[in-house]
């Protein structure tokens, strides 16, 4: 795992697929996204606060895998969208991808992950509610990757954390393996309107400074 500072209250955990972030109020911690189901110790290693809340963008098992073990070990709420909250839980599946032509041999060379064990939600929200870290971070549903997808805005500092909605490998596009690719266009173009500096992803490198001219860029040359 390498851990790279994003900002000075926001780490990014890049593991070998995907990635989570570390966001600091004092001693209290967010996390966002948990990576595979094998790196809690990995997370663990790197807590020096209180772990106060998980977010959880979505339900795929690179985001969601050390959810359950981290939430019982450290007490912390648990958060995600009422519509991925069955399919986080065990109690409902969630929709596989549509892929695309190109996306099929993308897919086809990824290592197998592991299964996400199933984890408790504590707390299902919607698009405009306020989780209390960042000075207010804003919930936007974001559905196409998967019905329940959402991002988070925080206002004060201008960051965005985008979950799978928008990629940022060599250059920021819309992300891949989507349940419906026009919603998920629609949804970035919705984060491109944000007044954001920064912006992480689910996958890619992060932008610490002019985010905005990138995801406008992405939503420009995004096509349904």
């Amino acid at each position: 795992m390498d851990v790279i500072e994003v900002l000075p209250r926001l780490r990014m955990l890049r593991f070998q697929v995907g990635a989570a972030y570390l966001w600091r109020d004092d001693d209290e911690l967010t996390l966002i996204d948990t990576g595979t189901a094998d790196c809690a110790a990995k997370i663990e290693e790197v807590l020096d606060g209180n772990l106060r809340r998980i977010v959880l963008t979505h339900w795929h098992e690179d985001h969601t895998g050390s959810a359950a073990e981290l939430a019982s070990r450290h007490g912390a709420e648990v958060v995600a969208h009422r519509l991925e909250a069955p399919v986080i839980r065990g109690e409902a599946a969630g929709a596989p991808p549509v892929l695309e032509e190109f996306e099929v041999s993308i897919r086809a060379a990824l290592p197998p992950l592991p299964p996400a064990p199933p984890c408790r939600v504590d707390r299902e929200v919607d698009d405009g509610d306020v989780l209390e870290f960042g000075g207010g971070a804003v919930v936007v549903t974001v559905p196409g990757h998967t019905d329940g997808s959402i991002a988070l805005h925080l206002p004060g500092p201008r960051a965005l954390f985008t979950g799978d909605t928008v990629a940022n490998v060599g250059r920021a596009m819309l992300g891949v393996f989507n349940t419906d690719r026009a919603r998920a266009v629609e949804s970035l173009h919705r984060l491109a309107k944000l007044d954001v500096d920064t912006a992480v992803f689910g996958h890619g490198d992060p932008i610490s400074h002019g985010a905005a001219a990138a995801l406008q860029g992405a939503a420009a040359s995004a096509v349904c």
